[in-house]
């Protein structure tokens, strides 16, 4: 993928179907957490993936971010990945504000990730506050974190 411009079309998200579009998502995962941060492709894949909903962002008409609910496990956010070239352009708030829809719309009073250590500071501006210990998974140090919904 060719470097993305700050100055192109904004970039847009959407909720999609998992079936139709694991293609992309698994494309952005697969780059993100099992090239570049080592993360074991049996431990990035899981069975959630066919009962979650997915968001997919867009940036200059490309794929370059996604992210996913559980709503059958209480609002659990997860594998939120953006692409190298677009992390400076605001997708992971577009993706983030996505999910953060579908929980209001699912009617949840508030939404829960695990954060790896990295991007704590990004949730934090988020609304997320820690809840508990840091722990590691996939060899990653992660802090639990929630945020009600209907807060901004």
């Amino acid at each position: 993928m060719s470097k993305l411009s700050a100055s192109a079309a904004p970039v847009q998200a959407e909720v999609v179907a998992y079936a139709a579009h694991q293609q992309q998502i698994h494309r952005i995962r697969d780059r993100v957490f099992i090239q570049e941060q080592a993360v074991p492709a049996d431990l990035e894949r899981d069975d959630r993936d066919a009962l979650c909903l997915h968001v997919l962002a867009y940036a200059d008409g490309q794929a370059v971010a996604t992210g996913r609910i559980d709503l059958q496990r209480a609002g659990k956010i997860g594998r939120v990945a953006v692409l190298a070239d677009a992390r400076t352009l605001g997708v992971g708030r577009v993706v983030m504000e996505a999910l953060h829809r579908c929980a209001a719309d699912a009617g949840l009073a508030q939404v829960r990730l695990s954060a790896q250590q990295s991007a704590v500071p990004f949730y934090h501006k988020l609304g997320y506050t820690a809840v508990g210990e840091p722990f590691v998974e996939a060899g990653i140090v992660h802090l639990a974190m929630a945020r009600a919904i209907g807060t901004g």
